[in-house]
């Protein structure tokens, strides 16, 4: 049995905490005791059905605690999974989280393998090793979605390590021990090459929402039928039925800011699509939120600012942009939003009682469907052609 800590719980880390526990002992370290105690009791930090499943009916070897010797003094590899966010002053990750952790790692344990599955720039690894004098630090990139993440971990796509050597390949082992999946692609890349594939996959991502936005964008513009144009595109087994459905934008914590980053990594390179899918983002919410305002409400409802189902996380929700806009028209703007603590939210009123945000908003905008909002069809306005993602 391997000795593993995991700094961060988060989705990330612990996604990987819980994946990694069912055969090897794993401390997850965080600063926040409530997560720490949460995890203790079984019970998950975050909406996620998995971890809240194995958490509550699998024998792990799982624990958690606030104490940064207890958590990395005997580890065999520490996985680092605190937050990058983008600083758009310096454009670049802020991965000041990142070396806090490996500080503190290497002042009670010089051995261990350091493994970043903070998303960070292209050539941070390949630095942070040079400054620190340290080969024992990798990275290997995460690909989860929020409220999917431990099943995302359990079905890996494929499993990236940047490095190509002994402790590369255990740690790899490691992952696709804790896998359901049999047939998982393994892939052992330079630091550079693996930073690189998880901005670039992210980036990809973001350009397909964006395409197919801009597609609907033209049919509301044109006034054809957005789903008819979607299906018959998509019948093209290049591009497939999948990953389709319009919205009020790319958002959530990874694209938005991977898409920067990579833009940012750009800046010597010459290129128009990357600085394109940054910007159609923007378009695609100035446009919706035009077309909302058009319609003359007295006062816009917000359903939810959760980016989608089965997610609690509000960080770059595609729909603050829209509620940003509509606040610059001056727009009153009311959200449903019972998770969220305190009163207002970006300084909007929150509205905890369904019956009464329904009367009070003249159009209550969603970014999916929801059938709370099913017997006030008349007033929802969405993007959402298919009823899914």
């Amino acid at each position: 049995m391997v000795n593993i800590a995991v700094a961060g719980i988060g989705y990330v880390g612990l996604s990987n905490a819980v994946l990694l526990a069912q055969h090897n002992g794993v401390v997850a370290y965080d600063i926040t005791g409530e997560r720490v105690d949460s995890v203790n009791a079984g019970i998950s930090p975050v909406a996620d059905a998995e971890i809240e499943d194995y958490l509550r009916t699998k024998p792990l070897h799982l624990r958690a605690t606030t104490d940064k010797m207890d958590a990395f003094a005997e580890a065999d590899f520490v996985v680092v999974a605190t937050p990058t966010n983008y600083d758009p002053d310096y454009n670049y990750f802020d991965t000041t989280s990142v070396e806090a952790v490996i500080e503190d790692v290497r002042q009670v344990n010089t051995q261990a393998t350091i493994v970043i599955k903070s998303t960070i720039p292209v050539g941070y690894t390949q630095w942070l090793r040079a400054a620190r004098g340290d080969e024992k630090i990798l990275f290997s990139p995460e690909f989860l979605r929020e409220g999917r993440a431990l099943y995302d971990n359990l079905h890996p796509s494929r499993i990236v390590v940047g490095a190509d050597t002994p402790e590369a390949h255990q740690f790899a082992g490691l992952l696709r021990q804790g896998a359901v999946r049999d047939d998982v692609p393994v892939l052992f890349t330079g630091p550079g090459e693996a930073e690189a594939i998880k901005l670039f996959a992210n980036t990809y991502l973001a350009m397909r929402v964006a395409y197919f936005n801009e597609l609907d964008s033209y049919a509301m513009t044109h006034g054809i039928d957005t789903r008819a144009i979607i299906e018959g595109v998509g019948l093209d087994p290049r591009i497939g039925q999948h990953y389709n459905n319009p919205s009020f934008g790319y958002g959530g914590y990874c694209l938005p800011k991977d898409t920067r980053q990579l833009l940012s990594n750009f800046s010597n390179v010459p290129q128009n699509l990357i600085r394109a899918i940054v910007d159609a983002n923007a378009t695609r919410k100035d446009f919706l939120a035009d077309d909302i305002a058009a319609r003359d409400p007295g006062v816009v409802g917000v359903y939810r600012l959760a980016m989608k189902t089965g997610s609690d996380n509000f960080r770059e929700s595609s729909v603050q942009g829209i509620m940003q806009r509509l606040t610059a028209r001056g727009i009153p703007v009311i959200v449903y939003e019972p998770d969220f603590p305190g009163e207002t939210v970006f300084r909007h009123e929150i509205v905890r009682d369904l019956v009464a945000f329904k009367q009070r908003a003249d159009i209550i905008i969603a970014n999916r469907h929801a059938d709370d909002l099913g017997d006030v069809a008349g007033k929802v306005y969405t993007r959402d052609v298919f009823g899914r993602d």
